[in-house]
C-alpha cells in the first residue's frame, strides 16, 4: 500500500499526473494483476489523453488565473485520480483501503503543497516554483510507478 499512499502525495500537487503514470504502468505491465480498468488503462489512446491532460494541467498551473489546488473542483479531481491510481497500484485484496489512503494523502498533501508553494512564490515567483514542483512531481511519480 505504500505506492498508493505515495501516489496520493503526487495527486495532491498535480491531479492528472497519477492517471498518466498509471496508464504508462499499465502499458508496460507494471501493475498488480487485474487492476481496475486494466484494459482501458493500457489503451494507447487513453494513455495519450491522460498524458495530454497532465501536461495541460502543468502548463495551466503557471498562469496567473490558475485556481488554487484546494478549490472544490481541484480537490474532487485529486480525490478521483488518487483513489483510482491508488487502487490500481495495490494488490486485489487491498484496493479499497489503498484507494482511501491515496485520497486522504492527496487531500492532506494538497493543502501542505499549496502552503509551501505560496511561500516559495514570494521569493521566486509563480513560474519558477511551478517548474520545480513539476520536476519533483514527475520524478517522484516515475519512481513510485517503477517500484
Amino acid at each position: 500500500m505504500l505506492r498508493s499512499i505515495l501516489i496520493g502525495l503526487v495527486a495532491g500537487q498535480r491531479a492528472m499526473t497519477p492517471l498518466a503514470l498509471v496508464t504508462q504502468a499499465a502499458r508496460k505491465g507494471d501493475l498488480p494483476a487485474d487492476p481496475p480498468g486494466g484494459a482501458l488503462l493500457a489503451n494507447p489512446i487513453i494513455g495519450a489523453s491522460a498524458h495530454l491532460l497532465a501536461a495541460a494541467e502543468m502548463a495551466g498551473d503557471k498562469m496567473k488565473t490558475a485556481p488554487d489546488r484546494t478549490v472544490a473542483l481541484g480537490l474532487i479531481a485529486r480525490s478521483l485520480t488518487s483513489g483510482f491510481a491508488g487502487a490500481a497500484l495495490a494488490p486485489k485484496g487491498e484496493r479499497k483501503g489503498a484507494a482511501l489512503l491515496a485520497v486522504a494523502t492527496a487531500l492532506a498533501s494538497s493543502h501542505v503543497g499549496l502552503a509551501l508553494r505560496l511561500r516559495a512564490m514570494q521569493s521566486f515567483g509563480q513560474t519558477p516554483t511551478g517548474l520545480v514542483e513539476d520536476g519533483l512531481v514527475l520524478a517522484a511519480g516515475r519512481a513510485i510507478i517503477a517500484r
